[in-house]
């Protein structure tokens, strides 16, 4: 019977090692969109991390997600992508609208569009959401344009990637 206890213990510990380890990761996705001259951007945030974030920098609980969510929440959202996820097409940093958001899960979605880019020659990402809580944040951001695909892992060290074609 003690046997059976060992080997059932060795065998839970790294199931529970992998509970308890977070992962803190965002995924940008941006494509461009060559009949609508417009770069297409969908962010992904994990939720918690961001009201964390949010509820910190402001020094009041927006309550994400919720039925008690303040009303003007999108204000927040704007504000702090517009501080931490730059772009910069052709050299010139350009500001992108913001379309909506929505929740899945445990994720906020960001909808973000660039207009009126006839040619894309480069372009910049710099993506430094949530590393002033969450030290150990990647932030992935992966580029399509046409049939061309490239992936860029951004970590605090590093939150920036650029691109030329």
């Amino acid at each position: 019977m003690q046997l059976k206890k060992i080997i059932i213990i060795f065998a839970a510990l790294p199931l529970l090692s992998f509970t308890l380890h977070k992962y803190y990761v965002s995924l940008c996705e941006i494509e461009y969109v060559k009949e609508q001259q417009s770069l297409q951007i969908t962010l992904g945030v994990t939720l918690e991390d961001l009201e964390f974030t949010l509820n910190e920098n402001i020094g009041k609980q927006l309550n994400l997600a919720s039925k008690t969510e303040i009303e003007n929440v999108d204000v927040y959202y704007k504000k702090y992508l517009n501080e931490h996820l730059s772009i910069a097409v052709n050299g010139k940093n350009l500001g992108y609208k913001y379309i909506g958001k929505e929740y899945d899960g445990e994720i906020v979605r960001f909808y973000l569009e660039i207009n009126e880019i006839k040619e894309l020659k480069s372009i910049e990402v710099t993506n430094n959401i949530l590393f002033k809580n969450f030290p150990d944040q990647k932030n992935i951001v992966k580029i399509k344009v046409k049939n061309f695909n490239k992936t860029f892992y951004l970590t605090k060290a590093s939150d920036d990637g650029f691109l030329k074609f």
